[in-house]
C-alpha cells in the first residue's frame, strides 16, 4: 500500500449535489400543483398495539405504494379517485381497504397475525423486493424474534454475535462483542439503543452484549451507502429499536439459563392509549458458584444486569410521547489468595434516558424531536491492608435533535434536520493512600460540542431510476476550562509550560461537509444495479490496547494534536430476487480509504497518563473487499449463506519502518451459514457454521535473555528476557471455524400461557480455535517455547422460556 493523499473532492461534489436537490424540489412543487391527495397514519399491531415498522401500503391498481417509518408512519399521494389499498406485513394477515380519495385522510390500520405465526420464518419485516427496489446497500434488518432463535452459548440470545454473521461484519473473536465492519476498528461503529448512544456493547469481559434480546424490536445494521441524516462514525450505523409495550392486555415473559434469567413486564396504562414495558436481566455466576468456593476465595465474585424501561403515549391523532431507559453494569470483586486483605474490585456500566416526541404537522411533514441523555463509566478500586487507591473515568453525552421527513409525493421523500450533542469527558480521577502518601489528582476534564444539519432527498426519476442523494454539514469544537502542557517542536518533550484556556474557549474547531449518493437502476423486476459514495467524519476516538471492549478502554476528542478520522466509500452492487422474491442474492464490492488513524507508540505510557495524545502516531488506513449474500426468506427452510473475501491495512510513519502492515482484524476469507428448519408446530431446529482466516498478530523475531544479578537461595542467576520485533502484525493465527446447533421445543402453547426450551450447542466438534499466543522460556534447554490459549471447548447450554 502506497500513501494517498486526501483528496477532497467535497466541494465539486456539493455544487452537484445542490443543483440536483433544487431540481428535485422544482419536481416535487410541479407536481404537487396537480390534483392530488395524502392518505397518511400508522400502521400497528392489533394484539398489543406496538407500530410496526417497514409495513407496506400498495396501491392495488398499480399506482404506487408506501412503507411506514422507524415510528410505524407512512404517507401516500395519489390522485383524485377510486383505489383499493393493500396493507401487508410479514408474519401477519393481509387488509385490503377500499377508499374514495377526494381529500387527505387520516387512516390508522391495524393488522393482525396470522394464525400459526412460526417466529423462525421471520427474519425481516419489508416490502419482499425491497432489496431490488431501494437505493440502500449494505443495510439489513434482522427481528427480535430471529435473534432469540440462533444457536447461543451460555443460553443468552446476543445481538451483536447474531449479526457478525452477515457478510462485511466481522467478530473479533471469542471474548468479544465488539465488531468490525468493512476493515474499520471497533469505535467506528455508532452503537444506538433507542437512539442513545452505547459507548461499551459488553458484559462478561466481551462475551455477552448489553442487549436484553426480550426487549428488543429489531435490529437495524447499515455498513455502506450511509444516508445522510447518520454519521460520526466511519463505518456503520447499528440501532437497535426497543419494545414499545403491549397497549392492550398486561404479558409477563422470561427466560431462565445456566447463567442468567430475564423477566420482562408490560401492559396498559390507558388501554389503546399508552403503555409500558420492564425488562430486566441478571446473571447469578455469584450467587451459585459461592458455596462450592474454598475460604480463601469467597471474596471473588462477578455478575452484570440490565434494566430496560419504557413507556409511550397517545396524546392525539397527531402526537406521540415515547420515554425510554436502560441501566446496566459489570461488578468484578477479586480478592488476593495469598493475602485476604488484598482486594480489588472493577465496575462499568451505561446509562441511557431517551425522550421523544413524533409530531405530525400534516399528512405530509413528519418530525420526531429527541433529548437524549448516555453516559458511560468505570472504576477500579484496589485495597491492601491499610491503605488503597480508587481510580474512575467516564464518558457523558447530552443531545437533541430533530428528524422531520416531508413526503413531498410519489417521487420524493425529504428528509432534513439538525443535531446537537455536548460530550464531558472525564479520563481520570485518582484518590487514595499508600502508606503515609495521600494520592489525590485529576486528568482535566474535556468538553466539546458537536453539531450536525443535514438535507437530503429520496428521488425515483424513473420506473427504472432513483437516487438518494444529501449532504450532511458537521462541526466539532473542543472548548475549555482546560489546561494544556506545552511540548517542544524539536525535542517532543514537555516543557513545564502550560497554555489554560477559559470555560468556553475554542481549543480546536474542525467545520466539515460530508456529501451522500447513492443510485438504483432497475434492470427488471427482479433486479438491480446500485452504486454509493460516503464521505464521513469522526471527532471521537478509542484509545486502547486491546481488541476486545475491555473496561480499560478510552474514548478521547479530536484535539489540536488528533486530527479526525475521515473516510471515503465507494461501493457497487448487483442485486436480485428469484421465485417470487423468496431468494434473495446480492453481490458488492468496496473500496475505503481512510485517514487520521490512531495507534500507540511501542512502549507508551497508558496509566493515569495527562498528556495521552503525546503517545499516539498517526497515519492511513485502507479497506476493500466484495461481499456474497444468499437468503432464503420463506417456507419451512430459511436462512442465509454469506462469504467475504477482503484486504485491510494501516500505515504509520513510526511503525514497522513506516511500511504498510495488515491490520489485527484483517481477514482474508470469511464465511457463514446459517440454517433454520421449521419440524413441525412444537420443533424447530438452527444450525450455525462459521469461517475465517486466522487474526494478524506480531510476535517476537528473537528473545534476549539479560542477567541482572544473582540469586544465592536459589544458587542460580537472575535472568530477565528481552524481546525483539521487526514486522507488526506479519503472523497469522490458524485459521477460525466452529459450528453451533440449537433446537427449539414449544411445550404448550395456548392464548394465555406459551412455555418453549431451548437446547443449544456452541461449538459442537469442540474446535480449538486460538485466542492469544504467549511464551514460556526453557532455562534448562535454552529454548522459548510458544503456547496458544483456547478459550472455548464444546458448549452445551439450556433456556426455559416462557409468556403469559
Amino acid at each position: 500500500m502506497v500513501k494517498f493523499p486526501e483528496v477532497n473532492i467535497s466541494h465539486f461534489l456539493l455544487r452537484n449535489f445542490l443543483l440536483i436537490l433544487l431540481l428535485g424540489f422544482i419536481f416535487a412543487s410541479n407536481a404537487m400543483a396537480q390534483t392530488r391527495f395524502t392518505i397518511s397514519g400508522y400502521v400497528k399491531d392489533s394484539a398489543n398495539g406496538e407500530t410496526l415498522t417497514g409495513a407496506v401500503v400498495l396501491v392495488k391498481e398499480g399506482k404506487g405504494g408506501a412503507a411506514t417509518n422507524a415510528y410505524g408512519f407512512y404517507s401516500l399521494t395519489l390522485a383524485e379517485g377510486s383505489y383499493q389499498l393493500i396493507y401487508s406485513y410479514i408474519g401477519f394477515q393481509t387488509k385490503l381497504v377500499q377508499l374514495n380519495l377526494y381529500k387527505n385522510t387520516t387512516l390508522n390500520l391495524a393488522l393482525a397475525g396470522e394464525g400459526i405465526k412460526v417466529k423462525e420464518v421471520v427474519i425481516t419485516a419489508e416490502r419482499e423486493d425491497k432489496n431490488v427496489r431501494s437505493t440502500e446497500m449494505g443495510r439489513i434488518e434482522i427481528s427480535g424474534e430471529k435473534i432469540k432463535s440462533l444457536p447461543v452459548i451460555f443460553g443468552e440470545p446476543d445481538v451483536l454475535k447474531a449479526i457478525t454473521l452477515l457478510p462485511g461484519i466481522k467478530s473479533g473473536g471469542e471474548a468479544s462483542t465488539g465488531f468490525y465492519v468493512r476493515g474499520g476498528g471497533p469505535d467506528q461503529n455508532l452503537i444506538l439503543m433507542d437512539e442513545a448512544v452505547v459507548y461499551n456493547p459488553s458484559h462478561l469481559f466481551g462475551f455477552l452484549s448489553v442487549f436484553n434480546s426480550d426487549a428488543v424490536k429489531n435490529v437495524d445494521i447499515i455498513k455502506g451507502g450511509m444516508p445522510a441524516n447518520y454519521g460520526g462514525r466511519l463505518s456503520s450505523i447499528l440501532h437497535v429499536n426497543m419494545r414499545e409495550g403491549n397497549n392492550q392486555n398486561f404479558n409477563y415473559s422470561g427466560g431462565i439459563g445456566l447463567i442468567s434469567s430475564r423477566l420482562t413486564a408490560e401492559g396498559p396504562i390507558q388501554k389503546g392509549k399508552s403503555s409500558f414495558l420492564i425488562s430486566g436481566r441478571r446473571t447469578y455466576i455469584d450467587i451459585l458458584a459461592k458455596p462450592f468456593l474454598p475460604d480463601r476465595i469467597k471474596g471473588n465474585s462477578y455478575y452484570f444486569y440490565d434494566l430496560n424501561l419504557k413507556a409511550n403515549f397517545i396524546l392525539s391523532d397527531k402526537d406521540r410521547l415515547f420515554i425510554s431507559a436502560y441501566f446496566g453494569r459489570d461488578i468484578f470483586d477479586y480478592q488476593s489468595v495469598l493475602n485476604s486483605k488484598v482486594k480489588f474490585n472493577f465496575g462499568w456500566g451505561n446509562s441511557t434516558a431517551t425522550l421523544r416526541w413524533n409530531h405530525v404537522f400534516n399528512s405530509k411533514l413528519f418530525c420526531n424531536t429527541s433529548v437524549i441523555f448516555n453516559r458511560y463509566d468505570l472504576y477500579n478500586d484496589a485495597t491492601f491492608g491499610s491503605g488503597g487507591i480508587s481510580v474512575r473515568s467516564s464518558l457523558q453525552d447530552w443531545n437533541m435533535k430533530s428528524d422531520f421527513s416531508w413526503f413531498a409525493n410519489d417521487n420524493h421523500l425529504v428528509k432534513f434536520g439538525l443535531n446537537y450533542t455536548f460530550h464531558t469527558f472525564q479520563p481520570g480521577i485518582l484518590s487514595g493512600t499508600i502508606g503515609s502518601i495521600n494520592l489525590d489528582e485529576t486528568i482535566n476534564k474535556q468538553y466539546a460540542h458537536e453539531f450536525a444539519v443535514y438535507l437530503m432527498d429520496e428521488w425515483k426519476i424513473s420506473h427504472r431510476w432513483s437516487v438518494n442523494y444529501g449532504v450532511r454539514a458537521v462541526a466539532f469544537n473542543l472548548v475549555g476550562p482546560y489546561q494544556q502542557e506545552v511540548y517542544d517542536n524539536d525535542t517532543k518533550l514537555p516543557t513545564g509550560q502550560h497554555t489554560r484556556f477559559k470555560s468556553g474557549e475554542s481549543i480546536a474547531f474542525y467545520p466539515r461537509l460530508e456529501p451522500r449518493f447513492s443510485a438504483n437502476y432497475l434492470l427488471n423486476s427482479s433486479s438491480s444495479v446500485k452504486a454509493s459514495y460516503t464521505q464521513t467524519y469522526q471527532f471521537l476516538h478509542l484509545a486502547t490496547t486491546s481488541g476486545a471492549q475491555f473496561p480499560i478502554d478510552l474514548w478521547v476528542p479530536s484535539s489540536r494534536l488528533i486530527k479526525p478520522q475521515l473516510a471515503y466509500q465507494y461501493a457497487l452492487g448487483y442485486f436480485r430476487n428469484f421465485k417470487q422474491n423468496r431468494y434473495e442474492t446480492s453481490a458488492e464490492i468496496y473500496y475505503k480509504p481512510m485517514y487520521n488513524q490512531i495507534e500507540f507508540k511501542p512502549g507508551a505510557q497508558l496509566f493515569f497518563n495527562q498528556n495521552l495524545e503525546h503517545e499516539m502516531v498517526f497515519g492511513n488506513g485502507l479497506s476493500y473487499g466484495m461481499e456474497l449474500f444468499i437468503r432464503k426468506k420463506t417456507g419451512r427452510l430459511t436462512g442465509w449463506i454469506g462469504y467475504t473475501w477482503s484486504r485491510s491495512t494501516r500505515q504509520f510513519d513510526a511503525l514497522n519502518n513506516g511500511e504498510p502492515y495488515y491490520y489485527r482484524y484483517d481477514r482474508t476469507h470469511d464465511m457463514s451459514l446459517l440454517l433454520s428448519y421449521t419440524i413441525n408446530k412444537k420443533w424447530s431446529a438452527n444450525f450455525v457454521f462459521v469461517y475465517g482466516t486466522g487474526n494478524a498478530t506480531t510476535l517476537p523475531d528473537s528473545r534476549y535473555a539479560y542477567r541482572f544479578g544473582y540469586d544465592a537461595k536459589e544458587n542460580q542467576p537472575k535472568f530477565t528476557f528481552i524481546d525483539k520485533y521487526s514486522k507488526v502484525n506479519s503472523f497469522r493465527l490458524p485459521a477460525y471455524h466452529r459450528a453451533d446447533i440449537s433446537v427449539t421445543y414449544i411445550r404448550k402453547k395456548t392464548d394465555k400461557w406459551e412455555s418453549s426450551w431451548n437446547f443449544s450447542i456452541y461449538n459442537i466438534y469442540n474446535r480449538a480455535n486460538p485466542y492469544f499466543i504467549y511464551f514460556n522460556p526453557d532455562l534448562v534447554n535454552k529454548t522459548v517455547n510458544a503456547y496458544m490459549v483456547y478459550l472455548f471447548p464444546i458448549v452445551p447450554s439450556i433456556m426455559w422460556n416462557f409468556k403469559f
